[in-house]
């Protein structure tokens, strides 16, 4: 007689950026995922700045509405800190130590590796595997976060309706979303993927080898630019500024004059980005870039990429082999999915 596995309560992925609230639940059936629910809400200017939650009450009441846009009955809910707020480090630890001492390891050895008072930080951990060429010694994954970054999460996942039940890093829940992307990469194997989300106010370069990130890298530069910039030129306000971005109705000159210069700012960001990586590392070029943000989406930016940097450059989609419950919008999300990869992750933590 099979034993019932009593399955998780399903989570949703919600992605805090500095624009909107991304929420996203999936489903799965054997190797194939299902978007089951999703919603993109915006969040008023300056709510969150750079990745940093200003206005709890506002992004609260943010993810209320995507909760109640998106049809969710789930309760559960994970979410990420960002990078920027993130130490990660990889330690050496001896391979004998079972979980219990591991952890209390770990927790002793950090206060090497961490800045801030041991108190005021939460630690997570994850062994990696063996160190190359060594039996005795694991390598280990060690991700420590001030507390107040995660607290202020959890507290306007709750305020929104929603019991926070994962709190990971936006690296790693890219790394988690990157299966999803996998096959529609042409990288010889241990080849190198440039992974540049670029948002509203953050580009952040993920270089990952074999589908782990090997090096991140974040700098202020976004689609507020060109939204600043339609407001300036056009005389509009915020919220018609961002519409006007994505449904048109600019004047003719839009491309030429706004849109072309913020495409060719972009690309100079990427190439920066991968200069700093190329400057620290054994390494003079990549293999493949991937686009993936709210800008990704931009018409033509992954060819001038790929133009201007010799790279093959291709726009994320990590919803391209998925179906959709009936009800939800193909063609939004289609146009959002560049945008969703950490929303993605997030919602893959529910199949762990």
């Amino acid at each position: 007689m099979g034993v019932i596995r009593k399955s998780q309560p399903a989570l949703v992925g919600v992605d805090i950026s500095s624009t909107a609230v991304k929420l996203l639940q999936l489903s799965r059936s054997g190797s194939r995922y299902r978007v089951e629910h999703y919603a993109v809400e915006p969040l008023p200017p300056n709510a969150v700045v750079e990745k940093n939650i200003v206005e709890a009450d506002a992004v609260g009441d943010a993810i209320r509405r995507a909760v109640n846009r998106s049809g969710t009955r789930a309760r559960h809910a994970a979410a990420a800190v960002a990078g920027s707020s993130v130490i990660t480090k990889v330690i050496p630890m001896s391979a004998e130590l079972e979980e219990d001492d591991l952890e209390a390891q770990v927790e002793l050895e950090a206060v090497n590796y961490i800045p801030y008072p041991i108190e005021e930080v939460n630690l997570d951990f994850e062994v990696l595997g063996p160190v190359p060429g060594s039996t005795e010694s694991v390598e280990v994954l060690l991700a420590a976060s001030r507390a107040e970054n995660v607290e202020i999460r959890a507290s306007v996942l709750q305020a929104g309706g929603l019991t926070p039940k994962v709190m990971d890093v936006e690296a790693f829940a890219i790394e988690n979303a990157f299966g999803l992307i996998a096959d529609q990469l042409t990288v010889p194997p241990g080849g190198l993927v440039a992974l540049i989300d670029s948002g509203a106010t953050m580009t952040t370069l993920n270089v990952l080898r074999g589908g782990r990130s090997i090096y991140t890298r974040e700098q202020v530069f976004g689609g507020k630019q060109l939204t600043d910039e339609v407001m300036r030129r056009y005389g509009l306000s915020y919220e018609e500024a961002g519409l006007a971005k994505r449904q048109g109705g600019l004047p003719d000159t839009y491309e030429s004059e706004v849109l072309d210069p913020f495409k060719e700012a972009m690309v100079q960001q990427v190439s920066r980005l991968l200069q700093f990586f190329y400057a620290g590392s054994e390494h003079n070029r990549v293999d493949q870039i991937v686009l993936a943000g709210g800008n990704a989406a931009i018409p033509g930016i992954a060819a001038m990429a790929e133009e201007q940097l010799g790279v093959p450059t291709l726009t994320a989609n990590p919803l391209a082999h998925m179906t959709l419950r009936q009800g939800v919008n193909a063609r939004a999300l289609a146009q959002d999915a560049p945008a969703l990869m950490i929303a993605c992750g997030l919602a893959l933590r529910s199949f762990d």
